[in-house]
């Protein structure tokens, strides 16, 4: 637990506000509703992500990426956000930059997942955009990027209404779902 305590020293009340979402760094007490909503999700978000560990949703993990997360934040290298339904407080995904480079970059990479049960209801948009502020008006940064499979059309479709474009293609991009899979490049830059 000692491993967490940076991590919620640093930003404990960091709280980002969208219009029907609201972002905050994981804590501890999500684990059994992460954990519920991955395992319910799993079928659905397998396709997309590295290959789950076999005690990928128990707690002790739970607890090792928090701690991971920890190092990350306090580092600058990455923010990690849950992504809760304003509504009703419902833990219904996650959203993290990371990759952060400061320097002469300025840049860094926004990842996310959503549960099954909540796609296609405007919450991933919502909180991507809030990432982009978050981003560009609280962290300084210039840019930003993302990457998703080809035959992901929601994921690109996301992105291109979010304001990013799509700049290229990576073969052999990412290792998911236990293969090497190319990748479709999106990027943009903060607005003047």
């Amino acid at each position: 637990m000692s491993a967490l305590l940076p991590f919620l020293k640093i930003r404990p009340r960091l709280q980002l506000q969208g219009r029907g979402v609201y972002l905050r760094p994981p804590r501890p007490q999500d684990h059994r509703p992460w954990a519920t909503l991955r395992a319910r999700s799993r079928a659905f978000l397998e396709p997309w992500e590295p290959t789950w560990p076999e005690n990928d949703l128990s707690r002790a993990a739970f607890r090792a990426r928090l701690a991971a997360y920890a190092r990350e934040l306090e580092l600058g290298e990455a923010y990690p956000f849950f992504i809760f339904r304003r509504e009703d407080d419902a833990l219904i995904g996650a959203v993290r930059l990371f990759h952060v480079r400061r320097g002469v970059a300025q840049t860094g990479t926004i990842g996310y997942w959503i549960g099954q049960p909540f796609t296609r209801q405007g919450h991933m948009a919502d909180a991507v955009e809030t990432l982009i502020r978050f981003s560009f008006q609280g962290l300084g940064l210039h840019r930003l990027e993302a990457a998703c499979m080809p035959e992901n059309d929601a994921s690109a479709g996301l992105l291109m209404k979010c304001g990013f474009r799509e700049e290229g293609y990576a073969p052999a991009y990412l290792k998911i779902n236990g293969g090497w899979r190319d990748h479709r490049l999106f990027g943009m830059v903060a607005p003047d």
